[in-house]
């Protein structure tokens, strides 16, 4: 009930971008983690091949974001998301009524492309909606990307059961339900031009070299959230001999969520110092994977999933809060896009890493390796952020107990 009053207490327009990620997230993982499978056994595609497909959707996503953040600041953040959103439609719909190579690379492209447009986007509609309660605004919006993210792949286990093109034609009209909800939604907001091209507002950004630093320490961030998808779920899956104990994972955190995220938030902030919040959410999602490092059994996995999570219901929110205040409120999409270009290069090297200490801990019977490896990314990622913040390199608020003598 707290939460959906706090939700009550925002704009249409945020509550809208609450349920958009809510089916953003519930559309992608509805189709992508099956996605592999149906090129596979479906169109019985090469390894290479699907390879290919799965990379080109990858890094036109990855590689784009810095675009998306880009018309968001230049051409208004509402169209480029309605924009994302119906290539988002169409890619997916493709993938559900093509077999051919040339349709599936196309489906792949339009996909990640729609992801680099909108991602950004709404994160800098967000900021500018929210006004100064944008910690709460993006610890919602956590809540919701993760209910997202365990409602998807629990629907499309279940349309499975017909076929891959009923998940693909479901995804695809969740995401052409959003484009038209957003286009009648959506106020427009007029565009404060940023001055001079779009290169220099890269330049600027690039320039700014305590926010390059500060993208850069959240690889740990990062590359440890992606192992909800890799090392734990695997974890389950070891502990128990069931392929779906990697649900559980999903269902905990998702559960802690609803629970959690806005309280922790909101009294966090009332704290102030934003910057040892989000040092010390790196480090709790470090230490998070040693209990399996040390233990064995399905207990271990389970309470490293839930102080993961916790980690990120600390820091997440201040993340995001933070990236628009180094720079200028015209930038704001431009920072938010390539603090993911950069952050999201350093995590996939930091995957890479995580990847080889799997594979080199399985065959010299260190099972420990992969937990203590994420371990010491978080914690290495904490101390970057401390780091950071004693040379007054990050644009935190001043205390709350500051800001009420001096008003």
């Amino acid at each position: 009930m707290r939460t959906w009053h706090e939700i009550r207490r925002f704009p249409l327009a945020v509550r809208l971008l609450l349920v958009n990620q809510l089916g953003v997230n519930t559309g992608f993982y509805l189709l992508i983690p099956y996605l592999a499978t149906h090129l596979t056994e479906n169109l019985g595609l090469s390894a290479a091949v699907v390879g290919i497909v799965l990379g080109v959707r990858n890094l036109s996503q990855q590689g784009l974001f810095i675009i998306g953040g880009s018309a968001s600041d230049r051409l208004g953040a509402r169209g480029v998301i309605i924009a994302g959103c119906a290539l988002r439609t169409l890619g997916f719909a493709l993938f559900a009524l093509g077999d051919g190579l040339a349709v599936l690379l196309a489906a792949s492209v339009l996909s990640g492309l729609a992801g680099a447009l909108f991602n950004p986007a709404v994160r800098a509609y967000l900021t500018q909606e929210a006004g100064e309660r944008k910690a709460e605004a993006f610890a919602l919006f956590n809540v919701f990307a993760t209910t997202g993210a365990l409602i998807g792949p629990l629907l499309g286990s279940a349309l499975l059961l017909v076929d891959f093109r009923a998940s693909a034609l479901t995804a695809a009209g969740i995401f052409a339900v959003l484009t038209v909800a957003q286009a009648l939604v959506l106020p427009v907001r007029k565009v404060e031009p940023s001055g001079g091209g779009v290169l220099g507002d890269w330049r600027e950004v690039l320039g700014n070299r305590a926010f390059v630093a500060f993208a850069l320490a959240m690889v740990g961030m990062f590359t440890l959230e992606n192992q909800l998808y890799l090392l734990l779920p695997d974890g389950a899956r070891e502990a128990t001999g069931w392929d779906g104990a990697a649900g559980i994972v999903f269902l905990v955190g998702t559960v802690a969520n609803l629970a959690l995220q806005l309280r922790i938030t909101k009294r966090l902030k009332s704290l102030g110092n934003r910057a040892r919040w989000i040092a010390v959410g790196l480090a709790v999602m470090g230490l998070a994977f040693l209990p399996p490092a040390f233990a064995a059994g399905v207990v271990p996995v389970l309470a490293s999933a839930l102080l993961l999570y916790l980690g990120i219901m600390i820091a997440s929110p201040f993340v995001m809060e933070l990236i628009p205040r180094f720079g200028r409120p015209e930038l704001t999409g431009t920072y938010f896009g390539i603090f993911y270009v950069v952050s999201g290069v350093a995590a996939a090297l930091g995957n890479t890493a995580v990847g080889w200490a799997m594979d080199t801990g399985e065959s010299g019977g260190h099972t420990w390796l992969p937990w203590v490896c994420c371990a010491l990314f978080g914690l290495a990622s904490a101390g970057g952020v401390t780091w950071l913040y004693r040379r007054g390199e990050l644009p935190v608020h001043p205390d709350p107990v500051r800001e009420r003598s001096s008003a």
